[in-house]
């Protein structure tokens, strides 16, 4: 016959030797005490720490203990879920052996699992951050990239802001009692070639007359190409 409490006297006086300055009994009967566990310190001396409670049970070690996180530090919602799957986990595999020290040792493993974890999350976000500036960088110098989409959109609101600008300026020239501008003035006022062609012919109400007497035909031309002592300078000095 197993004698229950003979086993737990002596894992208790085990577990107190092995943890003198994290064990504190709280309770004799039933027996019930805590161990404080506390992780490795990180990259940049952060750690993570439980309080882990036990109480003894009638039939332990053939039943596993009582357990629970009796306090936390930095330990998120879901690392405190995965200490109590792990300590219920080693508990089962320990059946019929005293197990205390099984448990902690797990559960000390678990708290630099999770500080190895948070370190990994941080150079995560730190090259996260990093990517984030450098596209923002590129797009700094770079730009937008231009489509014929976005160039046709925006040359469309630049007509259309350009066109009421002149309506604009015209009428306040009206109002003002200045003559209409020449189709040369508008030329020289205005750098964009086209629209101010645009608008001189507006303004002439598409009325040009052309001289083509000033033109000749370049049939009509006597030039002979294949000739090697032809030179086009010599065409100059001719009309000359």
């Amino acid at each position: 016959m197993t004698d229950y409490v003979e086993e737990q006297r002596n894992e208790l006086e085990a577990i107190e030797s092995i943890y003198p300055d994290s064990f504190t009994v709280l309770s004799e009967e039933p027996t019930s005490f805590t161990i404080t566990v506390t992780s490795d310190a990180g990259e940049n001396g952060e750690t993570v720490e439980a309080t882990l409670k036990f109480t003894y049970v009638a039939e332990y070690p053939d039943e596993p203990p009582l357990w629970e996180i009796y306090s936390q530090e930095n330990l998120e919602d879901g690392d405190l879920e995965n200490i109590l799957t792990l300590l219920k986990q080693q508990a089962e595999e320990n059946l019929g052996m005293v197990m205390i020290f099984t448990l902690v040792t797990a559960v000390q493993e678990k708290l630099n699992e999770i500080v190895d974890a948070m370190k990994n999350r941080r150079e995560e976000e730190k090259l996260r951050k990093e990517k984030e500036a450098e596209e923002a960088e590129k797009v700094k110098f770079q730009g937008t990239v231009v489509t014929i989409e976005n160039f046709l959109a925006w040359k469309a609101k630049f007509e259309l802001e350009m066109a009421e600008f002149r309506r604009k300026k015209q009428k306040e020239e009206e109002q003002a009692g200045k003559p209409r501008l020449t189709g040369k003035q508008l030329f020289e006022r205005d750098h964009n070639l086209d629209t101010s062609d645009i608008q001189f012919l507006e303004d002439a109400g598409n009325n040009v007359e052309v001289d083509e007497s000033l033109f000749q035909d370049i049939e009509d031309l006597d030039l002979d190409e294949d000739d090697p002592n032809f030179d086009p300078l010599d065409m100059d000095s001719d009309e000359d």
